[in-house]
């Protein structure tokens, strides 16, 4: 799930060498850090499941807002 946090981050540092890497990973993480604001907002919908592996008992319903590409673009923006 991280992973693509950090390669857009590091795409980004090959587009805009003299803009800082710190300033880019901030920027491509910001949508995680948001999530949590937003899902105790009741804004954005996750549930925990039982059974099977403990790593995967979330599972994320609905995300429209904290990852859409509008927000998305906004934070890479800012």
């Amino acid at each position: 799930m991280f992973i693509g946090h950090f390669a857009t981050a590091l795409a980004a540092k090959h587009a805009a060498p003299r803009t800082s890497l710190g300033w880019l990973v901030v920027s491509a993480q910001l949508p995680d850090f948001l999530f949590p604001v937003l899902l105790f907002l009741g804004w954005e919908r996750m549930t925990i499941v039982g059974g099977g592996n403990p790593l995967l008992a979330a599972r994320f319903d609905s995300y429209p807002y904290s990852h859409s590409l509008a927000l998305t673009a906004l934070c890479g923006a800012a």
